[in-house]
């Protein structure tokens, strides 16, 4: 399994980008490719005092920095370690990409270079959220801050697929995220959305108001990206907000009582840690993309390509493919049923 990551990318590159890498080569048996300044690269190696024996460097001499605009990484950053490692997979020179830097650039660079799934509207950013029970994905997490019902049809699909073959979740439930449970609730692209989900042969289980997202009744969560950027963003905070309340409420009880709920107080605080899930996958490229945190460590950025593996091993990018296949043909097919009808 051969993985790209953008060495250049994120607030604490390179030495956490190389750090991951070293880890994610010994742990998880991945062929490492690094993209970017090898000169630089190969310094933070030497200053964490860690071999890249095994590692190859794709040198570049670019950077796309978060100031600059998105479609720079197509235009007039094309040599950039992004766009160069985002080449090197669309060339098949690897079996997927990880990157923590710019998310705009990233977003246009995957869908320009190794392009979108033929059939797709639009690439979906679908971090994990944290449930009751397990995970549940979000899209779109804020790509697409406009979508129509068709798009988010497509991000209930592709969300099933991943849910599916990484998670492990056979059938996950698919939600709709309104402002009702009821089927006539939302604004027109949510009416028209339902009644386009509930016509596949997706587990979907009808409209989830955000109160009922934590709760892990669907394991897909569809929305825009609008809305869908609020619900992670306020995840992140409410997540932040809640470990440090706790944090004091055990510290108050006593050393003692710390002590006895030190695990499962960790274990809730590891639920909301981007540094343990990985990133967010741009479901809908042909091939797998994570997108990191900007502010990764070494160990964030090994789960991140964990998570790249996990995609490229469950071939998430040829199921969606496939699954976008059947349901082209169940459309045909029931169009020429209507006509057939229309004609009698």
């Amino acid at each position: 399994m051969r993985i790209i990551l953008d060495a250049m990318g994120g607030d604490n590159a390179p030495k956490a980008n190389v750090e991951g890498a070293v880890r994610a080569a010994k742990e998880l048996g991945a062929e490492m490719i690094l993209a970017g300044d090898e000169t630089k690269i190969r310094a933070a190696a030497a200053e964490l005092g860690l071999s890249l024996d095994g590692i190859s460097v794709l040198h570049t001499d670019e950077v796309i920095t978060m100031e600059d605009q998105p479609t720079d990484v197509i235009k007039s950053k094309k040599n950039c370690s992004m766009a160069v490692g985002l080449q090197a997979l669309a060339d098949e020179k690897a079996d997927a990409f990880v990157s923590a830097g710019n998310s705009g650039a990233l977003l246009v660079g995957a869908t320009m270079i190794p392009r979108r799934i033929k059939g797709i509207k639009r690439a979906a950013m679908a971090p994990l959220l944290p449930t009751e029970n397990g995970h549940a994905i979000l899209l779109d997490g804020g790509a697409n801050l406009e979508c129509r019902p068709e798009m988010l049809v497509q991000f209930g699909i592709m969300g099933s697929v991943y849910m599916e073959k990484v998670m492990g979740i056979p059938s996950p439930a698919v939600g709709l995220i309104n402002n009702g449970s009821e089927e006539c609730k939302g604004r027109e692209l949510e009416q028209e959305t339902y009644q386009m989900l509930s016509r596949t042969d997706l587990n979907f289980i009808g409209n989830l108001e955000a109160r009922d997202v934590p709760s892990g009744k669907a394991q897909v969560l569809v929305t825009d990206g609008f809305t869908g950027n609020i619900v992670l963003k306020l995840y992140e905070g409410l997540g932040k907000f809640f470990a440090g309340k706790l944090k004091d409420l055990f510290t108050g009880a006593g050393k003692i009582g710390a002590l006895f709920m030190m695990d499962k107080l960790s274990a809730f605080k590891d639920s909301f840690d981007y540094k343990k899930v990985g990133g967010a996958v741009l479901l809908g490229i042909s091939k797998p993309v994570i997108k990191a945190h900007g502010s990764s460590d070494g160990e964030a950025f090994f789960h991140a390509i964990r998570q790249a593996k996990n995609c490229a091993d469950g071939k998430v990018c040829e199921t969606i493919t496939a699954a976008l296949a059947v349901m082209k043909a169940q459309e045909a097919a029931a169009e020429g049923g209507n006509r057939q009808e229309e004609q009698t």
